[in-house]
Formats: structure tokens, sequence, C-alpha cells
């Protein structure tokens, strides 16, 4: 078949499947298949790495909702040792650390220096700067879990009680959302607290200079003082190398800000070394204020950056 004025004339054979395809390329203004192909590969050069840097931290999401999978699991398999046991879950404690940790060392290359700070039993408050995504987090509770034989309890933010299927991974691992009484509640009862006071906003708007993000909040140390426990700074190095965010668009903050919708994309996932430092406690002291308490913290924050 030939092309008339542009068209093909209609029949169902290859020459009319051929003629669809050289009207295609002439639309295109490619001369033929080879230079349409080379276009295409020009397309998948400049946008593979865009892609690759936006997909990676949904990995992190799939290995979260993986470890919720395996919960579930674990859970229907002991339904009957659960009523003879409080510990029911200390074994998918110790598994999900074990496959965390193991991540962790093979793509980061994690490595935890203080950890003997980190008293075997009692309560401690730990503060740490919250990355683009606390990846770094979650390796610091499985070395905890794998090494000194403790869940720490965690402070999360509200949306994250709002995400499908997390109630389980939640609960397990002892995250609240506060308020400050459950926090205190937490560490009177002798438990582990780890909490971050820049929270989603220091996650999504600090940067590569690692701004800290804490404003005027005081309430971590006031928790502190209420339970008379010590404050453990605790920082990560790379973590902002490792996963990064688009947090300097001005609409993405104003939305933020106004309707506290966390809509800022995070990318990244580079496989950088993580070191995450343990600063020398602050030990609990009647005679120091909220205030005094939350700079000495920050002091000791810029510290373990440097």
């Amino acid at each position: 078949m030939q092309a008339h004025n542009g068209s093909c004339d209609i029949a169902p054979s290859l020459s009319y499947l051929t003629c669809l395809m050289e009207l295609l390329l002439d639309w295109l203004e490619l001369d033929n298949l080879e230079d349409y192909l080379n276009y295409l590969d020009y397309l998948m050069w400049v946008f593979t790495p865009l892609i690759i840097v936006f997909i990676l931290p949904f990995i992190i999401v799939i290995f979260l909702y993986l470890s919720i999978l395996f919960l579930h699991v674990y859970k229907r398999k002991n339904e009957l040792k659960e009523a003879y046991s409080n510990s029911i879950w200390d074994g998918a404690r110790k598994t999900l650390a074990t496959l965390w940790d193991g991540h962790a060392t093979i793509w980061h290359g994690y490595e935890i220096y203080g950890l003997e700070k980190v008293p075997e039993s009692g309560p401690a408050l730990i503060v740490y700067y919250h990355g683009a995504l606390p990846i770094d987090y979650y390796y610091f509770v499985a070395k905890v879990i794998l090494l000194k034989g403790r869940t720490c309890h965690s402070v999360g933010d509200h949306f994250l009680f709002k995400i499908p299927g997390f109630k389980p991974l939640l609960e397990v691992f002892s995250v609240i959302h506060g308020p400050q009484e459950e926090c205190v509640k937490a560490l009177k009862n002798g438990h582990l607290l780890a909490i971050s006071p820049g929270g989603v906003r220091e996650a999504l708007f600090s940067d590569e200079s690692y701004i800290i993000m804490w404003g005027n909040r005081t309430g971590f140390a006031q928790v502190a003082i209420d339970a008379q426990v010590s404050i453990i700074p605790m920082f990560t190095q790379n973590v902002r190398e490792g996963f990064r965010s688009l947090g300097f668009l001005r609409i993405l903050r104003w939305l933020y800000e106004r309707y506290k919708i966390p809509l800022v994309p995070v990318y990244g996932g580079f496989p950088v070394k993580f070191r995450t430092y343990l600063g020398d406690p602050i030990p609990y002291d009647p005679n120091t204020t909220a205030d005094e308490l939350a700079e000495k913290d920050k002091s000791l924050h810029k510290v373990l950056y440097c």
C-alpha cells in the first residue's frame, strides 16, 4: 500500500502498518526508525537518574510494609502463645531488628558510636536530629534491641497513626504520639524514650547544612525534668546526604505551615556511609529550667554535627 495525501489505504495488511509507521516518523520529523530509537535512548539517559532517586525512598516504604506483613503472620502463628505470654512480640522485634540491621550494614555501612551511654536498664530520654527520612533512627532502634535487649519507645507525629496498615508496627515498637503526660509516664515506667523536637518540619525543610528547626520547643526538656531523667543527644552523620527533600519550594512550605499537609517529595536512597553518634548524657538537675536544658541540648547537638 502507498500513502496518498498524508493517509494510508485501509487494509488489514503488514504494508498498511508499515505505512502508518512511516507517517508517524514523518510526523515526528525523524528520517528513520534508528533516529527514533536514538531519541528514546536519549530521553531515558536524561530521566533515568531522576526516576531512580524518587523511586528508592519507596523501597524503604515497601520494606516497612513487609515488616508489617511479617507481624501479621507472626501473630497468627502464635495466637495460642499470646494468651499465656506477655512477651509474645519479643521474637518478632528481634527478627525485624536483624533484618533492618542487615539493611543498615549492607546499604549504608552503618556504625554507631557511644551506644554504651545508653543504660542497660532504667529510663533515659534520647533526643535526635530528624533526617528527611529517619531511617537512621530505625537502625538505631534495631541496634538497641539486638545489643541492649531493650525496646526504645518513640514519639511519632500524628500523621503516622493515619497511614493505612501502620498500626501493628507502631504498637509492637511502642510508638506514641504524646502528649507530655504519656511521655513522662513511659519514662517513669523505666523505658527508654526517643523524640525529635524538630519533627516533620525539620525532616522536610531542613537541608544539608543540618539546620536545627526546633524553634522555641521546650516540651521535651520539660518531660526530662518531670520524669527526672537524663537526656542523651543523638546525631547521624550523612543522613541528609542519603535522603533529601524538595522542602526549598515555597508553595510546599506554605501548605505545611497552613494546613499541616506534608506533601514534600523525598528523594535519594544513596548508599552513603551512616555514622550515629551519641553524646554524653545531660544529667537531671532540679535547678535547671526547661529553656536552659533545651539550649544545652542544642549546643551538644551542634558539637556532634562537627
